[in-house]
């Protein structure tokens, strides 16, 4: 006969039902900690108040490339952009504890980037005109069935409407490339730029007109 503790259930039985919870509370261990969700803006802000420097490196990981390529499309110059970006950065961690929230973190974080970014561009003028690379000729995604002509004219019209931002004046370029090429809505860009969003409206109106004259210039 097998053996047998006092509650007269088999031992070997016993001691599977045990493995079996202590698996499933390993499981459970291993599961809680590969889905904890990422902290949002809001817990970090609150992170680094409270003394953790380190929660505001999750904020720079999370913008940081999104803030050097807008910046990129703005200012013409990878360099100068990843420069105004950690300024950027720079400026708002010491100035944390002036955000009040009353927007989102990264809508407060380019107005920051923005406002360094005029001010360099107003000391050296005249303003570059940007690469027209892989990285900043994204306006139209190439079709995967267009023919090499195809995707040369593409690459060549990007060049020009890139280029025709360029050219733009410095309050109409900054709308253009945020809500053509950033996909911003009219408050986000009211709230980076700190204007009211009939402004914000006229402005890019303006734009968009300037834009279709120098690019009907440009193909003639």
């Amino acid at each position: 006969m097998g053996e047998k503790c006092t509650s007269g259930r088999p031992l070997s039985l016993i001691r599977m039902e045990l493995s079996q919870n202590a698996l499933r509370q390993t499981f459970r261990s291993r599961t809680s900690v590969t889905v904890q969700p990422e902290p949002t803006d809001a817990d970090c802000i609150a992170r680094v108040r409270q003394g953790d420097r380190a929660a505001f490196d999750t904020l720079v990981v999370r913008y940081q490339d999104r803030l050097s390529t807008t910046l990129t499309r703005l200012m013409g110059s990878a360099d100068d952009a990843l420069d105004i970006a950690q300024d950027a950065f720079v400026q708002a961690f010491t100035k944390l504890d002036s955000f009040q929230q009353n927007s989102a973190f990264y809508t407060w974080l380019y107005r920051i980037a923005f406002n360094l970014a005029m001010s360099h561009a107003r000391k050296r003028r005249p303003v570059s005109i940007m690469h027209t690379d892989d990285r900043t000729c994204t306006i139209e995604p190439a079709s995967t069935e267009s023919s090499p002509d195809d995707l040369l004219q593409q690459s060549e019209r990007a060049a020009q409407v890139h280029a025709a931002i360029q050219q733009l004046p410095e309050e109409h370029r900054v709308v253009v490339v945020l809500r053509e090429l950033e996909g911003c809505d009219y408050q986000q860009i009211a709230d980076i730029l700190d204007i009211p969003v009939g402004t914000v409206r006229s402005r890019l109106f303006r734009a968009r007109t300037q834009l279709k004259e120098k690019l009907a210039t440009m193909v003639e």
